[in-house]
């Protein structure tokens, strides 16, 4: 099944010290999802993975060639299906969660192995380097976001969907606007808003400090991503709260 965003499986240059992978389409709820992980060269020379995507041998040669996969990122609790076969491959990897996520996972039937729980302020392994937050308000769902601080680069999971309309069925391509997430309007799932309500302020309050980090780009899970005018892109994208 294409996505698009071929070729999958692959490394792809974003910037100095950041690289994508476009894995396969996946169905949640039905609907074909494009997914997407990101990799981070800290300066220690460690690799950080967000959202890690389907692991193929080629693939984890590349990553390998890069340097030492040290952790391990599920972002939000719909974000983990990757990780056992990442942990498996590089037992050496620390895994980092989201509140939700083992939960989620085990509603799912897989017990899912994590070392520790994302907070609100970077662990000592990548401060100064990425800052992060959990965003907070929602009944349902609190997604961890990162900035890479070198290289100005937002990394979001869900809070901003955006699919192509060349990259998703005809028949979809309605449902896909009036849920808020098609291209070049994505932004967040009207029903992942509807969980919002009364916790308005504090996803308000996230939406500021990310405008305030001044992204240049704002990488997400699914769909075209935004290589420049990310801090604009999110005042758009978030207008509806703003």
């Amino acid at each position: 099944m294409t996505t698009g965003y071929e070729p999958l499986n692959t490394l792809k240059p974003v910037v100095y010290g950041v690289w994508l992978i476009d894995g396969p389409k996946i169905r949640f709820y039905g609907v074909p999802f494009s997914t997407r992980a990101t990799v981070i060269r800290l300066q220690s020379g460690d690799l950080w993975v967000h959202s890690p995507t389907k692991l193929t041998a080629g693939l984890r040669a590349e990553v390998a060639d890069l340097g030492p996969v040290k952790h391990l990122v599920a972002p939000n609790w719909i974000h983990y299906a990757g990780l056992p076969e990442w942990q498996a491959a590089f037992p050496g990897a620390v895994t980092w969660s989201a509140p939700g996520v083992v939960k989620r996972a085990e509603q799912k039937g897989l017990r899912l192995h994590v070392d520790h729980r994302l907070g609100q302020t970077a662990p000592d392994d990548w401060a100064g380097e990425i800052d992060q937050m959990i965003v907070e308000g929602s009944a349902t769902h609190r997604e961890a976001v990162f900035f890479h601080r070198p290289t100005q680069t937002l990394i979001l999971t869900d809070l901003i969907e955006n699919f192509e309309p060349q990259n998703m069925p005809l028949w979809m391509w309605p449902i896909l606007k009036l849920a808020g997430i098609l291209d070049p309007d994505g932004s967040m799932p009207r029903d992942m808003r509807a969980t919002f309500r009364g916790g308005e302020d504090q996803l308000r309050g996230a939406i500021r400090q990310m405008i305030d980090w001044a992204p240049e780009r704002v990488i997400l899970a699914h769909g075209r991503w935004f290589q420049s005018r990310g801090t604009e892109e999110l005042r758009r994208a978030f207008a509806w709260v703003l």
